[in-house]
């Protein structure tokens, strides 16, 4: 027999773990082009996006009734799937971090809950109607809209200010980056803090904590933003230096516009319910800006790896979070085998990563660039 209030502890402080690395992946979204062009020193950036990062947690709860209402069916999913799920994201999460590849934390946690969900409760208690017009159809156009804004918003950028002197320029996008920066960590937090937030709720609903169809509590909304605050504070430094300096050399203006469509697109997506990607609306602005400079440098190996971790991150987690679900659901035991094994996992990956850390010291310097921004 189940403990359920053991097993919904257990989801909800892994829930919890999974906002964290959610946090800490995904801190370059907001601040990597900032700290690349010396707009903010990275401690700073760091700081200022996890005091953001938990405002925005506040803003709106439309994408946490959408995961907790609208993904599965909340009568057919049990606790430990929800368990299961989760492990199959923080483990994809904590692998795409330490090969410093920006993939998607949001459909790892899709992924994962559709896996464990199918694998347990058969196909029919996924939504696939709403995975494919909320997730499938705005992440295949959200970083191409981004990115178009963002080519253009550079473009216009250069051509306004061609007749300026370069330093007056720098100074002048360099202030306005912090204030775009900060718009993007605010929508971060509003966006990704409610999937935290969603899931947190679906485990509530599902153990008759709260009615179907229930809004989070101020208690979950306010745990949510803290996990990710505090993720974001201790900084993604492998992924912002992919974005910062991998996938093209930002100079300012082309940060500001980069930061300024991303904070659009997310703002209006969080508003109309759509768990976009974070990552994948902020990588295709970066790349729009770096195509938007004439004569800039797009490196398209880190665009094509970048773009390969999209594509496998849903099945990959969905497989993780079927297998984990599966062991998960035979009972307390199969709750405590999955902890350890993915807890051991994680200090693994850790561990590995102590080899060649990548600190605020070094987030600049990536390999085979030039001089890395001051």
């Amino acid at each position: 027999m189940m403990d359920l209030s053991f097993l919904v502890v257990v989801v909800i402080v892994t829930a919890l773990v999974f906002d964290f690395t959610n946090g800490f992946h995904d801190t370059a979204n907001a601040m990597a082009t900032s700290i690349a062009t010396g707009a903010l020193r990275p401690k700073v950036a760091v700081g200022l996006s996890a005091v953001l990062n938990l405002a925005g947690a506040f803003v709106s709860t439309e994408v946490a009734k959408t995961i907790s209402s609208g993904l599965v069916d909340d009568a057919k999913v049990t606790v430990p799937i929800i368990f299961g799920g989760l492990v199959g994201a923080i483990l994809w999460n904590l692998t795409t971090w330490y090969v410093g590849l920006p993939s998607s934390s949001s459909h790892a946690l899709f992924g994962g809950l559709i896996g464990a969900t199918w694998i347990a409760a058969g196909s029919g208690a996924v939504n696939f109607g709403t995975v494919v017009q909320k997730i499938v159809v705005p992440a295949v156009a959200a970083p191409i809209v981004a990115g178009v804004i963002a080519l253009l918003g550079t473009y216009l950028a250069y051509k306004i200010t061609q007749r300026g002197r370069r330093k007056t320029v720098d100074d002048g996008f360099r202030a306005g980056q912090i204030a775009s920066a900060s718009l993007v960590s605010l929508a971060h937090g509003t966006g990704d803090a409610q999937k935290t937030m969603g899931i947190i709720t679906l485990v509530l609903i599902t153990s008759g904590s709260l009615a179907p169809g229930s809004r989070p509590p101020l208690w979950v909304i306010g745990s949510a933003g803290l996990a990710i605050a505090l993720g974001t504070y201790l900084g993604g430094w492998r992924i912002i230096r992919t974005m910062g300096k991998g996938l093209t050399e930002i100079e300012s203006p082309q940060g500001f516009a980069a930061e300024t469509s991303s904070t659009a697109v997310l703002l209006a997506s969080s508003h109309l319910g759509f768990p976009l990607s974070t990552t994948q609306v902020c990588s295709g602005s970066i790349l729009g800006a770096g195509l938007g400079k004439r004569l800039a440098e797009v490196r398209w190996t880190v665009a094509g790896r970048m773009a390969l971790a999209w594509l496998f991150t849903l099945p990959a987690a969905a497989v993780v979070g079927a297998l984990a679900g599966r062991v998960a659901n035979s009972g307390n035991a199969g709750v405590a085998v999955i902890a350890v094994a993915a807890a051991a996992a994680g200090l693994g990956i850790y561990v590995a990563s102590r080899r060649k850390p990548v600190t605020a010291g070094n987030v600049n310097e990536y390999p085979g660039t030039s001089v890395p921004v001051a």
